[in-house]
C-alpha cells in the first residue's frame, strides 16, 4: 500500500490506499476552523464518499481537535465593506460541510482529543463515530459572545437525554461513541488506516476503555437539569434555578447572567424547535439566524471584542436584559431571508 500526502497549509490530506486521514493544521491556532479549511475539507470529502472506506480526521499536536469557528476573522470582516459577505460565505460552506458529515455514506471517525468546541463540534458529533480521550474537553460556549449553537446544535442539542442541554460528559451524555487513552490513538489510527478490508465498529469496541461501572458526572444533578431547563422560557429556567438555590444552581445563574440576553433567547427557541427538524432543516434555520442576527447585530462583534480582541471580559450587549428581548424581536431573527441567500443543501445529502 502506498501513502500519498498532500499538505496543502491549514489541512493535511493523506490517503493510504482506500482509505483517508485528514489532519486539521493549525496546531498553534488550537486548529480552529477558518474558510480557507472549510473550502479545501468540501471536495476532498465529497470525492472520498465514492472512493474511500473510511475516513478519519484528526487535529495535528496534542491541545485540540479544533477549537471552533475563526470566528474573530469574521468579526474584523464585519466592520469593513463586504464584511458580510466574508461571514456569509463562511457560514454557508461551514454548515454545508457539517452537512455532508451528517449524511457521508461512509464510516467517518473523528478522533475528538483536547479541545472540541463550536466549529470542532459540527466537525465531528454529525459523524458515524466520536472517538474521545481523557483530554476531551468539549463546549459549546456561543452565547458568550453573542452567537448562538449553530453547527447543528440545533439539532444534537435536543437529542441528548433528558434536557442535559449543555452539561455534557461527552462519552456518558452520548456525545462520544467511544473513549480511548491518548497514549493509544496512534495505535488506534493504524488499526482504522491498516490495509485491507476492517471493521471499523469492531475496531473501536476493542480499543474503547469505558468502565460500565463510572458514573455519569453529572448524575447528581440530572433532576435538577431536567426540572429547571424543562422551563418554558430563559426566564422560567432562571426563576426555577433560583428556588433551586442549591450551589450548582447559583453557578449556573451566574454563568447565564454573563451571556447575551437576545444569544440566550434565540438559543433557547432554535433548540425548541430543532427537535423535532432533520440536520438540514436545522442547518437551514440556524444560517436564516446567521443572517438575520449575527452579519446584522451588533452583540457578536461586542461579544467577540469583549472576550477575544480587548480581552476586558465586560461585553456590553443590546438589548442588556432579557425583559428587554421581547418575543417579536426573537422571532425576527427567524424570519425568511431572500430567496437566493439561503443555504441549499444538495439533494444527495438531503435527509
Amino acid at each position: 500500500m502506498t501513502t500519498q500526502e498532500k499538505v496543502v497549509d491549514d489541512v493535511i490530506f493523506q490517503e493510504k490506499g482506500d482509505k483517508g486521514l485528514i489532519i486539521l493544521n493549525r496546531p498553534n491556532a488550537l486548529n480552529s476552523l477558518n474558510h480557507s479549511m472549510t473550502k479545501k475539507l468540501l471536495p476532498v470529502m465529497q470525492q472520498w464518499e465514492s472512493s474511500k472506506k473510511i475516513v478519519v480526521i484528526k487535529g495535528a499536536g496534542e491541545k485540540a481537535f479544533c477549537a471552533g469557528g475563526d470566528v474573530k476573522v469574521i468579526a474584523l470582516a464585519l466592520s469593513e465593506p463586504g464584511g458580510e459577505k466574508v461571514g456569509r460565505e463562511f457560514f454557508y460552506d461551514e454548515y454545508t460541510l457539517d452537512h455532508v458529515i451528517g449524511t457521508y455514506k461512509k464510516p467517518y471517525v473523528a478522533l475528538i482529543s483536547g479541545i472540541v468546541m463550536g466549529g470542532g463540534v459540527g466537525l465531528s458529533v454529525h459523524g458515524q463515530y466520536r472517538v474521545a480521550t481523557e483530554t476531551t474537553l468539549f463546549a459549546m460556549p456561543e452565547t458568550a459572545i453573542g452567537l448562538f449553537p449553530d453547527v447543528g446544535g440545533s439539532y444534537f442539542l435536543p437529542r441528548l437525554n433528558g434536557k442535559l442541554g449543555l452539561y455534557l460528559d461527552v462519552k456518558l451524555a452520548g456525545i462520544a461513541t467511544h473513549y480511548v487513552s491518548s497514549s493509544r490513538l496512534p495505535e488506534l489510527t493504524d488499526s482504522l488506516l491498516a490495509p485491507g478490508d476492517v471493521d471499523v465498529a469492531k475496531i473501536l469496541d476493542k480499543f474503547d476503555e469505558q468502565d460500565s461501572s463510572v458514573e455519569f458526572s453529572l448524575a447528581k444533578n440530572l433532576k435538577q437539569i431536567d426540572y429547571c431547563f424543562s422551563g418554558d422560557s430563559v426566564e422560567e429556567i432562571i426563576n426555577r434555578l433560583k428556588k433551586d438555590n442549591s450551589e450548582w444552581a447559583q453557578g449556573v445563574i451566574e454563568t447565564l447572567g454573563k451571556m447575551s440576553p437576545t444569544s440566550l433567547k434565540v438559543a433557547h427557541k432554535s433548540i425548541t424547535q430543532g427537535k423535532d427538524q432533520s440536520l438540514a432543516n436545522c442547518l437551514k434555520m440556524e444560517y436564516t439566524l446567521d443572517y438575520n442576527m449575527v452579519l446584522k447585530n451588533s452583540d457578536f462583534q461586542e461579544g467577540i471584542r469583549a472576550l477575544l480582541i480587548d480581552k476586558d471580559q465586560k461585553p456590553v450587549w443590546n438589548p442588556k436584559t432579557l425583559a428587554d428581548v421581547t418575543n417579536e424581536y426573537v422571532n425576527s431573527k427567524f424570519s425568511p431571508i431572500p430567496a437566493d441567500k439561503q443555504l441549499k443543501l444538495t439533494p444527495k445529502n438531503k435527509l
